[in-house]
């Protein structure tokens, strides 16, 4: 496919695809090197390709990829949901939560069924993978309820480290403890991403978790926003979550 870059409106294929909820820059860039993409038709197989949104048709597997804006949404995510797109008869997940017009994005990142709080979702994935991956160390704080009284020593071990999957997690905040019989409360703050984190760290230092709830991601604040509700995030918002520095 020839035509040149300085085509007006136009953009990059890969970028097309990034900014259109398919993936990251970098998959977007894999996945048209192998083949799957057509523009008009035509298999294509360069990254760079100029493209024009809403003239040319881009298909991805035989399927449209329509023009979107970018859109993002921040919700908090009732526990008992499951942070999938996969329909199961047995399982209800967080689109439950959203209207169907929102159905197109994907989440950022993971919360466990049986944890609650911020989830953003989203169609740009340069960003959810600016927020997702290990390398830019983006922080997310939770409020963690534990079983019994955790002690001044176990808070430590959590700050400093536990070895999961054999190797150590990286250095923790831990503040804001409340201590008591029955139960213990606190607040943490980790910029990994293991699989069950914080519920496995917790029972690394012997106290199982009763609650757990990510008020925090990034420069993202969940506030006062009810349980199961949702909002769009606020142009500020946008603008810490996109920048590139």
């Amino acid at each position: 496919m020839k035509r040149s870059a300085s085509d007006k409106n136009s953009v990059r294929l890969q970028v097309f695809l990034s900014h259109n909820g398919v993936s990251s820059r970098r998959k977007a860039m894999d996945i048209v090197k192998s083949g799957r993409v057509a523009v008009n038709g035509t298999a294509v197989t360069e990254p760079s390709t100029p493209v024009r949104p809403g003239r040319d048709k881009i298909t991805l597997d035989g399927h449209t990829v329509s023009s979107k804006g970018m859109e993002y949404i921040l919700l908090n995510k009732s526990a008992g949901y499951a942070t999938t797109k996969e329909v199961r008869l047995d399982e209800d997940n967080v689109f439950r939560l959203l209207p169907r017009k929102f159905h197109h994005l994907s989440p950022v990142g993971r919360l466990d069924k049986n944890t609650e709080g911020l989830l953003l979702l989203t169609n740009d994935g340069d960003t959810a993978y600016r927020l997702t991956h290990p390398k830019f160390r983006v922080e997310k704080t939770y409020i963690v309820q534990v079983e019994g009284e955790i002690k001044p020593p176990k808070i430590k071990r959590l700050i400093n480290g536990v070895i999961i999957d054999d190797r150590k997690t990286a250095r923790a905040r831990v503040f804001r403890v409340r201590r008591g019989k029955e139960s213990s409360e606190f607040f943490m703050t980790i910029h990994e991403g293991r699989k069950r984190q914080i519920r496995r760290m917790c029972e690394k230092v012997g106290h199982k978790v009763l609650n757990l709830k990510r008020i925090a991601q990034g420069p993202l604040q969940l506030g006062n926003l009810a349980s199961g509700q949702w909002r769009p995030l606020t142009r500020t918002e946008v603008q810490l979550i996109t920048r590139s520095d």
